[in-house]
């Protein structure tokens, strides 16, 4: 299945806390162009980090993303 991009960052520890989550919730996340953000200014670089997940899961992976965090406020 075709992996659509639910989330962009330039932050590599925000790329990775997404992804976890994703995981946690058995979602088929990867990151995507980590390395090559860590490594300094490319073409690459310019769209940032990607999390990726397959096309059908995509829709509940941004409401996952998006959904406000329960730790929050408290």
């Amino acid at each position: 299945m075709k992996p659509v991009t639910v989330y962009t960052t330039f932050d590599s520890a925000d790329a990775q806390l997404v992804h976890s989550r994703l995981e946690a919730a058995g979602f088929d996340a990867e990151v995507v162009h980590e390395a090559a953000a860590l490594t300094g200014p490319s073409t690459v670089t310019t769209q940032g980090i990607l999390i990726q997940v397959p096309e059908d899961q995509a829709e509940d992976a941004r409401n996952l993303i998006n959904a406000p965090s329960e730790d929050k406020g408290q």
